[in-house]
């Protein structure tokens, strides 16, 4: 198995990258969601929180080399190709998902920052992107609310797709993301 990317299969490094920033995804889901099981103020609550914060800023990082992958390697075709409206259609679906990884976690960070938090990464203390201001805080909490949901929407549409691909289509969609044997 290589590491980059060839015409037929994604590389070891893109696989990587797709199931690892998956993998925060789904805990950066689930440390809010976890979180309304503790009450305000909890030592659980809060750290579920930082744990959150921590996670999308992971995800900020990983997506510019997945990025860099996309735009400077080749792309396994699909077997059989796909009609126009679904290239069309996955390709507004990557840049959506593209995105919701950039634009979530910065949306976070900007939140902190109008907050007046702290900024973490794994020990480390972020600066803040803007100054304070309570109502900058909360116009942004509700557009990252609202991006929250529609990832929900993106990311199971997503995968919705892909296994429409390998069970439905049965084409190689799916099996390109995958470790060859």
């Amino acid at each position: 198995m290589k590491w980059r990317n060839s015409k037929e299969h994604y590389g070891l490094l893109s696989m990587w990258l797709h199931w690892g920033v998956l993998a925060l995804l789904i805990a950066v889901y689930a440390c809010m969601e976890l979180r309304e099981f503790f009450p305000k103020g909890s030592v659980e609550r809060e750290a579920l929180k930082t744990l959150h914060y921590m996670l999308g800023l992971s995800v900020l990082i990983l997506v510019w080399p997945r990025l860099l992958l996309t735009l400077s390697g080749p792309t396994p075709g699909i077997v059989p190709a796909p009609p126009n409206w679904q290239r069309v259609a996955a390709r507004w679906m990557k840049v959506a998902l593209y995105a919701l990884m950039i634009c979530m976690p910065l949306a976070g960070w900007l939140i902190l920052s109008a907050a007046g938090k702290p900024i973490p990464l794994f020990g480390l203390q972020l600066p803040a992107l803007i100054d304070q201001g309570k109502d900058a805080a909360n116009v942004l909490k509700e557009i990252h609310e609202a991006g929250a949901t529609l990832g929900y929407f993106l990311i199971g549409l997503h995968a919705a797709a892909a296994l429409f691909h390998h069970y439905v289509m049965r084409d190689n969609t799916l099996t390109r993301m995958w470790i060859k044997r």
